[in-house]
């Protein structure tokens, strides 16, 4: 099974995109975490790491898929 890795801040923005792409990728192929950068500070240094550069981005296959723009991953340290 497939990981993926749904990073954001809780903002409107984020959480539209949580409803649109996080849970609509099939529960067969993918486990999807998500994660709160705002209540979870101490993973933004695993974000970055992933190649985040802002939230929310979504990172399949170790690639990060950014969507809209809701905060810089800098913001939120």
């Amino acid at each position: 099974m497939n990981k993926a890795v749904f990073y954001h801040a809780g903002c409107p923005v984020c959480v539209s995109a949580e409803q649109q792409f996080a849970v609509a990728l099939d529960p067969a192929r993918y486990q999807v975490e998500v994660v709160h950068l705002g209540e979870q500070k101490n993973r933004v240094a695993e974000a970055e790491a992933a190649g985040v550069k802002s939230v929310p981005a979504l990172v399949v296959g170790g690639a990060p898929f950014h969507i809209n723009f809701g905060a810089a991953l800098a913001d939120l340290r």
